[in-house]
């Protein structure tokens, strides 16, 4: 690996533990805004609608705008869309306005949506170049920040921190990680649409949706995302309301299933290399569905909160190893991460406010069942992700070599 290459990579550590550092702020003191909002579960699944909305206009624009521009400028909006929402959402909590933490979280979801499908576009490049799996420790450093962030919202929680200034803090911090990681991102990468200022003509490109095969990885990403994605929005409510711990515990359980996502991002790579994405997708999926069956099911607090771990670590490499093998599934690798990943964020816009709606009627404990149903699906779904990664003989074309494409 050049020079380049290596802070390239290091950079993009920096891409994804912005975001993880940012939203576990957020997530551990869900119970404290929620009750300084006065809202109850179905009017908190309406605050997060519009992170759900954010997110997907983010991702629904992102491919465009990458194939316009290249991943480099939708990464660094993304990023400051992501410090500029937690300052709206900090901002919002003592006001005990649930419009401005619901714009908040539209800008968060914003950044979120149109920025990770960048730096995922731009991590399945790096992982072409070096020829090793490299995504998975990518989503680590996301999984290292919900730790990091989980850990200082759990102590902000018990010494009954502000909200506003603990994620006032976090912005100034995550700010300045970005201001760093910026300047080793190359331009170019993942740009395939012609200036029509240049007079260029390009041949229409291949239609990335009707891949069968990219469908199915699709599915699985779908499932696990909202495996993960549950976790992130509701969790902490989860203990505190389906299994009556207090507010700090609730907190400590999310960040044991950061943790445990963290662990599995980091060694996944090597599991992967040793017996195949499909059979590690596979066991990844009957881990998830058991630590969810018996957070769901089991009535012991400790129990649940153990099996939280089963849950962290069967959720954490389906989003990285989908994206892995899209990448590589065909040509035109950048339009089938970017595809992929626009269908596992979709349960960022479903999710949410879904699963508030239902835990208002029926409980959160039993509105997780549909998370559990479909991960059970992906079980199935497993073989289509295929088997280990493909060694890379070469570098691949840097971006001013590759064919340029109309969108």
């Amino acid at each position: 690996m050049d020079l380049a290459t290596r802070r390239r990579r290091a950079s993009l550590f920096l891409f994804f533990l912005i975001p993880g550092l940012s939203i576990s702020s957020w997530v551990t003191r869900t119970p404290d805004i929620r009750d300084q909002l006065g809202a109850s579960t179905a009017q908190m699944g309406l605050v997060l609608f519009g992170l759900s909305v954010g997110s997907m206009l983010g991702i629904l624009s992102s491919g465009a705008l990458v194939a316009r521009f290249g991943t480099r400028p939708v990464m660094g909006v993304g990023t400051a869309l992501i410090i500029a929402g937690a300052v709206v959402i900090g901002c919002g909590t003592p006001l005990s306005s649930a419009p401005t933490v619901a714009a908040g979280l539209f800008l968060f979801g914003a950044g979120m949506g149109g920025g990770e499908v960048a730096v995922n576009i731009d991590g399945a490049e790096v992982e072409q170049i070096i020829g090793r799996t490299v995504l998975p420790t990518l989503h680590g450093f996301f999984s290292l920040g919900t730790v990091v962030g989980a850990a200082l919202g759990i102590l902000c929680t018990a010494v009954e921190f502000p909200v506003l200034w603990h994620l006032g803090a976090m912005a100034a911090v995550t700010a300045g990680m970005f201001a760093y990681a910026f300047r080793a991102i190359p331009a170019g990468v993942g740009r395939t649409r012609t200036n029509p200022a240049d007079g260029g003509t390009a041949p229409a490109r291949p239609a990335v949706w009707k891949d069968r095969r990219l469908l199915l990885i699709g599915g699985i990403i779908l499932a696990m995302a909202l495996a993960e994605g549950a976790a992130n929005d509701w969790l902490p409510l989860l203990m505190v309301d389906g299994h009556g711990v207090d507010p700090a515990l609730g907190s400590a359980v999310y960040a044991g299933f950061a943790a445990a996502m963290t662990l599995g991002r980091f060694c996944g790579g090597f599991f992967i290399d040793r017996f195949g994405r499909a059979p590690v997708v596979r066991a990844s999926a009957l881990s998830a569905a058991l630590g969810l069956a018996l957070v769901i099911f089991a009535d012991s607090p400790v129990l649940a909160g153990a099996a939280v771990l089963f849950w962290g670590l069967g959720a954490s490499l389906g989003f990285p190893v989908a994206l892995s093998a899209a990448g590589d599934s065909g040509p035109d690798p950048a339009a089938r991460v970017s595809l992929v990943a626009m269908i596992g964020y979709i349960a960022f816009l479903v999710g949410p406010p879904s699963l508030g709606f239902l835990g208002d009627h029926y409980g959160l404990r039993s509105a997780m069942i549909v998370v559990l149903a479909f991960v059970a699906v992906a079980v199935f779904l497993a073989p289509a992700i295929g088997t280990r990664r493909a060694t890379v003989t070469g570098p691949v074309p840097a971006p001013d070599q590759q064919p340029v494409t109309e969108k």
